[in-house]
């Protein structure tokens, strides 16, 4: 690129599309380039209900999962360091890279007992996305690709639910998928920001919970 050419946002963003489809393409654990796409549809939808800047909305969910800690032995600063290091490269102002920044090392769920609040509204919105991405049916498929592919157990009774209280025991546990549920995706839904958000949550929170009822069942050989 011209160091002397400014693109316009609509071409950072579509620069950006590229980048991440380039980057995430064929991922087989749940954060592919069509988990991107996803929350970068859901946090357009949010955020037309909201007073919002949406180049920003945009471009922190086009980049929140491109350096994800659980792929880098849990580092945190992975992620937002490289939405940091695209962006400038781009020439887009400090400000707005250093705003996609914060909202990158914000987003990630930090365990039951710990808080991840948001500063912005635009971090609110993405993370209301993303969170939505991780419930519901989709929420559900993705999050059994990611058992298989860190080779966990579907489920083990033997093994109960941990309520995490620090990150650290959080992303470390390598408890079956089905706790998962209980240790994250069931709590999402008193976790949402937005009206729209947890609307639609409550509609995926129970799609989830009829799900464990008839897994459950079948479990036992009932059904």
């Amino acid at each position: 690129m011209n160091n002397n050419t400014k693109l316009s946002e609509e071409d950072i963003i579509a620069a950006t599309t590229e980048h991440v489809k380039q980057l995430l393409a064929g991922e087989g654990s749940g954060h592919d380039w069509w988990h991107i796409y996803r929350v970068w549809n859901n946090a357009k939808s949010i955020a037309a209900h909201e007073q919002a800047n949406l180049f920003v909305v945009e471009l922190a969910a086009l980049l929140h999962d491109i350096g994800d800690h659980k792929f880098h032995n849990g580092d945190e600063t992975v992620g937002p360091r490289m939405a940091y290091e695209w962006l400038q490269q781009l020439q887009v102002s400090k400000e707005v890279s250093n705003h996609i920044y914060d909202i990158i090392k914000e987003i990630s769920f930090k365990g039951a007992g710990t808080s991840s609040e948001m500063s912005t509204v635009e971090g609110c919105i993405v993370q209301d996305a993303d969170r939505l991405d991780a419930i519901g049916a989709i929420g559900i498929a993705r999050t059994f690709a990611y058992g298989g592919h860190k080779n966990r157990e579907l489920y083990n009774p033997e093994v109960a639910p941990v309520l995490h209280d620090n990150f650290e025991a959080y992303k470390t546990s390598t408890a079956p998928t089905i706790n998962h549920f209980y240790e994250k995706l069931l709590l999402l839904k008193d976790r949402m920001h937005t009206a729209s958000a947890k609307k639609l949550a409550e509609q995926r929170h129970a799609y989830m919970e009829n799900f464990l009822s008839q897994f459950y069942a079948e479990w036992e050989g009932q059904r």
